[in-house]
């Protein structure tokens, strides 16, 4: 009887996870965008590794690539699910290939999808520090000047011009600046004040590529920080407000702010820049309603790595992280929201992408393959 009610809990388990997963919307690009990534570890696909060679060793990649990529997660991250089409994620997704990351001298790609200079642990400020993003867009700057130098010399398959000015450009940075305020015993009121700055960079970069060329933009803001289990592990119970679904308020409420400031940064500059594209995309209320509704998604314990140490409720060990000796890793990821205790499993990040190309948490309404080439 016991095994026959776990075989029905998988198979529902199995039908709500492909039932949200699936966008039932037909159109797809035939011409899919060059695109060009700017970030941190929520999108990075193989900077930091290619960079630093800093090791990202098994389980990470252990469910779709069933090697590690540099990815922090156990599969595809959400950029993946939005870049290439896959049985997972029907409808909207770009069916253009992996990004390569910039740095990556060994993957044979002429780049020409595009590319991605987004690193692990990035964030806006300090400035001019590797891997911030002023130093990711002086990256994109260099490589479109020498990318334009070699098809002016007659090397063919490159990026063209008209490449550079019909790309899609995308920004998913700012967490970085938020929760590395707060491990500096900032207070609450020190975080918010910091966030004007942040927004700042992030309006700089923007222009940047806007004054070179690019009209189409597609911007993240930041997910419930105070949901992950690293911060909820690490924080002094003292000091540690919880919210009712038990995550930290401070760092949530930090992320709203910072979130309200980016959307009115996206409003005011569709006013500035003229014939811009600019789309938000609210992440926050995406990962907030996985985490808030995980039963319904086919998920337990949303709070909890499912790779990491020291068992429930977080199963996060700063002293022995994902991948290290010690580290032990559940069964089914796709059980499990977080991965490692920062980064989501690829089953949340593909709920993540049908929910992301339904444009229900797009402002404006943008459908994905509004950026496809004619």
């Amino acid at each position: 009887m016991a095994s026959r009610c776990f075989h029905f809990q998988f198979i529902f388990s199995l039908f709500l996870l492909l039932l949200f997963t699936t966008v039932t919307i037909a159109s797809q690009c035939k011409n899919p965008p060059v695109i060009f990534n700017f970030g941190d570890s929520n999108s990075d696909t193989g900077g930091l590794v290619a960079g630093l060679g800093f090791p990202v060793t098994l389980p990470n990649g252990r469910t779709f690539f069933r090697r590690s990529t540099g990815r922090l997660s156990d599969g595809r991250l959400l950029i993946d699910f939005l870049c290439l089409d896959s049985p997972i994620v029907i409808g909207q997704s770009l069916n253009a290939s992996f990004l390569s990351p910039y740095l990556d001298s060994l993957t044979n790609s002429k780049f020409t999808n595009g590319a991605n200079f987004a690193i692990v642990g990035s964030s806006t400020l300090p400035k001019f520090v590797p891997f911030s993003l002023n130093i990711q867009v002086m990256q994109f700057l260099h490589f479109k000047a020498r990318t334009l130098e070699l098809v002016t010399a007659g090397s063919g398959n490159f990026i063209n011009g008209e490449g550079f000015r019909n790309a899609l450009y995308m920004i998913d940075i700012g967490q970085n600046d938020i929760t590395d305020s707060f491990s500096k015993n900032l207070s609450y009121v020190q975080v918010i004040k910091r966030i004007p700055y942040v927004i700042t960079e992030i309006k700089n970069a923007v222009k940047v590529l806007y004054d070179e060329g690019g009209r189409k933009f597609w911007i993240h803001n930041t997910g419930p920080l105070g949901c992950l289990p690293q911060k909820l592990s690490m924080v002094d119970h003292q000091n540690k407000v919880l919210d009712g679904y038990g995550c930290i308020s401070s760092y949530n409420d930090a992320a709203k702010m910072f979130n309200e400031g980016l959307l009115h940064l996206c409003q005011e500059m569709r006013s500035e820049l003229k014939d811009a594209t600019i789309v938000y995309v609210d992440i926050y209320a995406i990962k907030q309603d996985l985490i808030a509704n995980s039963i319904k998604y086919g998920f337990s314990s949303p709070l909890m790595a499912c790779c990491g140490n020291g068992g429930p409720p977080y199963n996060y060990n700063i002293r022995v992280t994902c991948g290290h000796p010690g580290s032990q890793v559940c069964s089914q990821g796709s059980k499990f929201v977080n991965w490692d205790g920062i980064h989501f499993t690829e089953a949340a990040n593909s709920i993540m992408a049908s929910k992301v190309l339904s444009t229900a948490y797009s402002t404006p309404h943008t459908p994905f393959d509004f950026f496809c080439r004619g």
